[in-house]
């Protein structure tokens, strides 16, 4: 079982429904069966397909993407007062896009430097901007009030929002996109209740996990094998 399904298994019941801020959840519902149909008719059938390449091919594309967040990820190990890490992180993008031949292998792990993954939305968080409401976005899925505004600062620190061919940008978005939700096909035969609330649950615990590093809530993993899960980057 991956990291990512355990985690997002595990996340799904520290907080119960109620606990969440959603007032806007009818309309939430809605924009996720848009989600959930779009999903079904392009996203899922084509991401079933990638899952038949092989392993390695998949896995280069999974650093590649991860490499192109490092500068992100930097810039707000800087903004979040965390300097030392910041180094860290710039240092695996110099080398996994050297030595790593443009990020498809992560040499820089096994030189001993641990990936991390912060955005602007973790940034505001622990500037003490509130998370406010829970929201569902057209295709881009599930969001917080405070990640809306996280969201084009991060863009912008992206590598990808700099390149200059268009159609290059939105070639390498889709396949991010596509990249994830092959990743998320296994989580699905373990679901069980109302999806929405696993989404939506599952989304906001993992966001308080990232914003604290996890410091929290590991003591209650001594069960479960969690080290260093991606943040889903869920399409519904």
């Amino acid at each position: 079982m991956n990291k990512l399904l355990v985690t997002l298994l595990f996340f799904s019941c520290l907080l119960s429904s109620e606990d969440i801020n959603d007032p806007f959840e009818d309309i939430n519902r809605l924009t996720f069966q848009f989600n959930e149909s779009l999903d079904r008719i392009v996203a899922k059938p084509t991401a079933n397909f990638y899952s038949k390449f092989p392993t390695p091919v998949k896995k280069g594309v999974t650093n590649i993407f991860d490499n192109l967040e490092e500068i992100n990820t930097s810039v707000n190990q800087v903004l979040q007062g965390k300097p030392l890490t910041a180094l860290n992180d710039i240092s695996r993008f110099v080398i996994n896009s050297t030595i790593g031949l443009y990020g498809i292998f992560d040499v820089a792990t096994a030189f001993g430097l641990k990936r991390h993954e912060e955005d602007f939305g973790q940034t505001l968080a622990i500037w003490g901007a509130p998370a406010g409401p829970y929201v569902m976005l057209p295709v881009l899925g599930p969001h917080t009030l405070r990640d809306l505004f996280g969201r084009p600062v991060s863009s912008f620190l992206s590598v990808t929002f700099h390149m200059t061919e268009s159609d290059v940008n939105l070639g390498l978005n889709m396949i991010d996109a596509l990249e994830t939700r092959e990743r998320l096909l296994e989580v699905e035969s373990l679901l069980s209740g109302d999806k929405y609330y696993f989404v939506r649950d599952s989304y906001i615990q993992y966001l308080d996990y990232e914003i604290k590093d996890g410091l929290n809530i590991e003591d209650n993993l001594s069960l479960i094998h969690i080290s260093e899960p991606t943040r889903p980057r869920l399409i519904s």
